[in-house]
């Protein structure tokens, strides 16, 4: 619940009952008062200043139009009053983000970035989870192999689980616009396992997907985004432990 208490998004009745738990608990405490720093820093970082003129050319252009009289509400779509009613719909809409932004829209901003991030957060713990669980998994097995120029790479293979993870110490980053692409070898044919983080030397990655039999893995240097399909000779080939 610290995200939603960060955002201020908890009915009152969990609202409280959360805050009393706060008051004895510093994990929770700590982690509600990051995450309410993480929103107010994404939000200042997508502010954005409205034209001055913006409200008062929304507000003139609606005195213009005229309201649809009571009763009327179910006129016909093609009619003279359905077409008005649309205008007025979209320029009343209009004004509402006019005055939205005029009086602090930011605050939307706020929380769908504080939102995006509170996503990503959670992807980043799950992975770290299921990398955790196949290097702990009784059945993982691990085969090691020297990269060039002092890297090493090392895969995981839980067969039980389904799951690989390979595990990268001192590679060099990949040129830019370029990333390390992760791929299954099922009998020589390579199927795409997942992307590297390019800004980072070492690391633990999940390859997407279940091993389903695969012998063994390969590593490519591929254009940004990856390529359906290996455009370069491997960087590195580890067969899967027995």
């Amino acid at each position: 619940m610290t995200g939603a208490h960060a955002l201020h998004a908890l009915p009152d009745e969990e609202r409280a009952a959360f805050e009393r738990h706060l008051a004895d608990c510093e994990p929770c405490a700590q982690e509600t008062a990051e995450l309410a720093a993480t929103a107010a820093r994404l939000g200042l970082a997508a502010t954005v200043t409205p034209s001055p003129a913006l409200r008062g050319q929304v507000l003139r252009r609606i005195s213009s139009v005229r309201q649809v009289p009571p009763g009327q509400s179910g006129v016909r779509a093609g009619g003279r009053s359905g077409k008005r009613a649309r205008l007025l719909s979209r320029w009343a809409l209009a004004a509402c983000f006019a005055a939205a932004a005029t009086l602090g829209g930011t605050t939307v901003w706020q929380h769908q970035r504080a939102e995006d991030a509170l996503r990503q957060a959670r992807s980043a713990r799950q992975g770290t989870a299921e990398i955790a669980a196949v290097l702990a998994a009784p059945d993982a097995r691990t085969r090691t192999a020297a990269l060039g120029d002092g890297a090493t790479g090392s895969v995981v293979v839980s067969r039980e689980r389904d799951r690989a993870v390979f595990v990268a110490s001192g590679m060099a980053r990949p040129a830019g616009g370029k990333v390390y692409q992760l791929w299954f070898d099922d009998k020589g044919t390579m199927r795409s396992a997942g992307l590297m983080d390019p800004g980072r030397t070492d690391q633990a990655v999940l390859l997407r997907g279940g091993v389903d039999g695969a012998s063994g893995m390969g590593v490519t240097v591929e254009p940004a985004g990856g390529s359906e399909k290996p455009t370069s000779a491997p960087v590195a080939l580890l067969g899967f432990p027995a």
